[in-house]
């Protein structure tokens, strides 16, 4: 396939209208490459969509997304509006100099200028972040495993600066690395194999893969790859980020749609919008929402002109790391071939997470990885990595590598980093010749499990499906985001505490990720901690039945007290 030939193929030039519309793609077009060539799919009968959604599942698929108590949101609501009223009394004092302000602000020489910083944007970081800033950020001094060694710091100015004592806090409980089957780790044989190609090849590669950056190992790594997810090739990049950022752009452009999940991942985001395409947002795992999107784009084509779209592009994640839920795949695809769109599929939390063989979604839910015309994930949680890679048919990637910024403009990927992805989904193949990674993927799932059940029967609000690793506890209120982080790296448990704008602003969460490496015993100690915690702070907010009665929740506490 020449180059000439996969510009157009990519840019939509090479489909074309047909006048007769038996003859023409689900959204308008002759899809006369083989990189788009799909069987025609007649419509199914009409059912009823529970009844046809069923079929698609060869296995119960449960998710919970308890609805916020009524109470609880309102008492969020007012959190943050007494933090705003007290934000905006601050900045009068900052103006008026009764109180320092430690953010850059143009000197006042330079006030007729554009201003360089927007004061008012800002308002969020001055008044809200920086009182629970303390929570992020903290410096760690050890390998971030299932323990991992935390640098004491103290701040003298309420979170505006730290410093650091000297001391450490060592063996803390890690639940909050993606360390999802324990390849991060600075003994055994990805740590070995790491260190002899480190001693072969150095640390950095100093070119892009298309000058003279392009090793045997880049190229193992990519047969590797493209054997483990069960495609025709794939390619492989340096940063994971990127990989979305990057590509995107490169598969579609103006005149063509992109429909994109609604908790779809930063970097997805920034592709679709980097790419010039139009986009449509569905509701999240909704798919009444995704089949209205397509319906309407296939009748009424682009804005304006009414011309059919070029290409259809249906942009979903494996695991959603805010939620914790998994797509719907089975349904995404049938819809999918319904319409005859495409899908990118982003597995940067479901691939090696998921899976009787840890490869992924596809293989979570069964189904055949060629329904699936772009497939994505990054290397940097269940490989212990850095990094992430595209797979698909031959044509696709061939296409990328003359075609992609992140291909052409990027520094090749560091070789021991490339060797331990090598040696880590080796692993988890089993072509080391052992089972271990067969063993982590068990762990992993039964630890999934037990962390999960634990938190339900304890009285709180988690959301995501029953066999994600990624499990999210609701925190809701502003004030105990600061509290809870505080609270549990006290009983020396480390654990990320999320709010606005990363989630919505009455939704602030603790999330947990669960690793292959926790023990039972390190999972005990972290389910002990969070409950005692949660006592403390009134965070048991299900009403829904549970085991026993551990500790109080905030309804059984306000009612205690009522005359």
């Amino acid at each position: 396939m020449t180059q000439n030939s996969s510009s157009k193929l990519l840019n939509g030039d090479a489909l074309h209208r047909t006048k007769q519309d038996t003859k023409a793609g689900g959204n308008g077009f002759v899809k006369n490459h083989c990189l788009f060539r799909q069987k025609r799919y007649r419509r199914p009968a009409e059912k009823s969509h529970h009844a046809s959604c069923t079929s698609l599942y060869k296995k119960p698929f449960m998710e919970s997304f308890e609805e916020t108590p009524l109470l609880v949101a309102v008492l969020t609501y007012m959190g943050y509006g007494i933090l705003t009223i007290f934000g905006y009394l601050r900045d009068f004092l900052r103006d008026w100099k009764f109180e320092k302000c430690h953010l850059a602000r143009e000197r006042e020489e330079q006030k007729a200028f554009v201003p360089l910083y927007q004061d008012f944007e800002n308002f969020y970081t001055r008044n809200l972040y920086m009182r629970i800033r303390d929570n992020w950020n903290r410096p760690i001094c050890s390998v971030p495993g299932a323990k991992m060694n935390l640098m004491e710091r103290v701040t003298p100015d309420y979170n505006w600066t730290f410093e650091h004592t000297g001391n450490v806090l060592k063996d803390v409980i890690n639940m909050g690395s993606y360390n999802y089957l324990g390849f991060a780790e600075n003994t055994g044989t990805c740590a070995d194999t790491a260190s002899e190609c480190t001693v072969k090849y150095g640390v950095g590669m100093s070119s892009t893969r298309q000058e003279i950056g392009n090793l045997d190992k880049h190229e193992e790594l990519e047969e590797l790859v493209a054997r483990f997810l069960g495609v025709e090739s794939s390619m492989a990049f340096g940063m994971g980020f990127a990989t979305n950022s990057m590509n995107i752009p490169a598969l579609t452009g103006k005149g063509c749609l992109i429909l994109s999940d609604e908790l779809n991942h930063a970097s997805l985001v920034l592709g679709a919008r980097l790419s010039g395409s139009t986009i449509r947002v569905f509701k999240h795992n909704n798919m009444q929402s995704l089949e209205k999107l397509l319906r309407d784009a296939i009748v009424h084509g682009q804005p304006r002109t009414h011309r059919p779209w070029k290409k259809i592009l249906i942009v979903v994640e494996g695991i959603y790391s805010m939620e914790g839920s998994i797509v719907r795949l089975p349904e995404v695809l049938a819809l999918k071939k319904k319409y005859k769109a495409y899908l990118y599929l982003d597995e940067a939390h479901s691939i090696g997470a998921l899976g009787p063989r840890g490869r992924g979604v596809v293989d979570y839910f069964g189904l055949d990885p060629s329904d699936v015309d772009i497939m994505m994930g990054t290397f940097t949680k269940s490989f212990g990595a850095a990094g992430g890679y595209i797979g698909g048919k031959k044509e696709l990637i061939d296409y990328l590598r003359i075609h992609s910024h992140s291909a052409v403009y990027a520094t090749s990927m560091s070789p021991p980093i490339t060797q331990q992805i090598i040696t880590s989904m080796k692993c988890i193949m089993g072509e080391d010749g052992t089972t271990l990674g067969q063993e982590r993927l068990c762990q992993l799932s039964e630890n999934t499990t037990y962390f999960r059940r634990r938190l339900h029967e304890m009285g709180f609000i988690i959301y995501g499906n029953n066999d994600s690793p990624v499990v999210p506890l609701m925190l809701y209120m502003p004030a105990k985001i600061g509290a809870f982080g505080r609270e549990m790296l006290k009983r020396n448990i480390g654990t990320v505490v999320v709010g606005f704008p990363a989630t919505p602003i009455s939704e602030s969460r603790a999330r947990f990720c669960v690793s292959a490496a926790h023990t039972r015993e390190m999972l005990d100690t972290a389910l002990n901690a969070i409950s005692e915690v949660g006592d403390l702070l009134q965070l048991k907010y299900s009403r829904k039945h549970r085991r026993g009665s551990e500790g109080t929740d905030c309804f059984s506490f306000l009612e205690g007290h009522q005359d």
